[in-house]
């Protein structure tokens, strides 16, 4: 039903300069592994196994890192290093990757839209690496969870969380009714209102399933907040016009596009997954 994962990675990460000068944000590392790594790594626990990337320039390294570095396999070969890298030789057997580049930074819409050559007519997934979402050992992943509502409910999903009224300016937020105690059907959505034009606390986090429609309303979306084509501008159409869910997902989230929020999940990473 849902084959493909659409990472859109063009951006600049400038909140992490001078270090995402030369090396995409996406590669930045949460202890040993990179961002990128623990998105597919979620996107595959949901039974997707078709990753889309859409880079820019100076982004390279990500298709490094999903390929083999024969002169380093080389060197490490018959020793215990070469443990260190079967998690992402798993990953390179069991997935495909395709890429495309987005040639200006015209929002995420823009770059979701850009990502419609490697997906095509069906529906897929999205996920922003940058986005860190983790779950206890034997639960569903985010993107597992979003897929099960999925083949439920056939429609977009969006992942959403409750955070602070003074922060509701740094996300799309959406209102509407509820479903269960976790889902809802979106009335309205408002990409970073100022806190008294929120319509609630509830923030599209960097988790969506689309349906692929989305394509041609996304052609049709004028430029909206800072100039940008805007996913929550297009999928408030694509609810206007039908229905799109939100979602309250079960697990923790880490704001890996700021320092404060990698450095948490550096320490919780840390402590969960590699301290004795």
């Amino acid at each position: 039903m849902i084959r493909k994962c659409l990472f859109p990675a063009a951006g600049y990460g400038t909140r992490f300069l001078p270090a995402t000068k030369s090396m995409p944000k996406e590669m930045l590392p949460v202890v040993n592994k990179p961002l990128i790594q623990y998105g597919v790594e979620e996107a595959i626990s949901a039974g997707l196994i078709n990753m889309a990337i859409v880079t820019g320039r100076g982004k390279r390294s990500m298709e490094d890192h999903f390929d083999v570095s024969y002169e380093l396999e080389h060197q490490i070969h018959g020793t215990d290093k070469e443990d260190y890298l079967q998690e992402i030789r798993n990953i390179m057997d069991s997935s495909t990757f395709s890429y495309t580049r987005q040639v200006e930074m015209k929002g995420l819409g823009h770059a979701i839209l850009t990502g419609e050559t490697l997906i095509g007519d069906e529906p897929f997934a999205v996920i922003l690496a940058d986005d860190l979402c983790l779950v206890d050992n034997g639960d569903d992943t985010v993107l597992a969870q979003m897929v099960k509502l999925y083949r439920q409910f056939r429609c977009s999903i969006v992942a959403v969380e409750e955070v602070p009224m003074d922060e509701v300016h740094k996300y799309g937020v959406i209102d509407g009714e509820m479903i269960r105690d976790d889902i809802y059907q979106i009335n309205t959505m408002v990409e970073k209102p100022a806190t008294e034009d929120a319509p609630s606390n509830l923030a599209i986090i960097g988790r969506y399933i689309l349906t692929p429609d989305i394509f041609e309303i996304l052609r049709n979306t004028t430029p909206g907040v800072g100039g940008e084509i805007q996913i929550t501008d297009a999928l408030l159409k694509q609810a206007q016009d039908g229905c799109v869910l939100a979602y309250k997902f079960k697990g923790k989230r880490f704001d890996c596009g700021s320092i404060a929020g990698f450095i948490d999940a550096t320490n919780y990473c840390y402590k969960a997954f590699y301290s004795e």
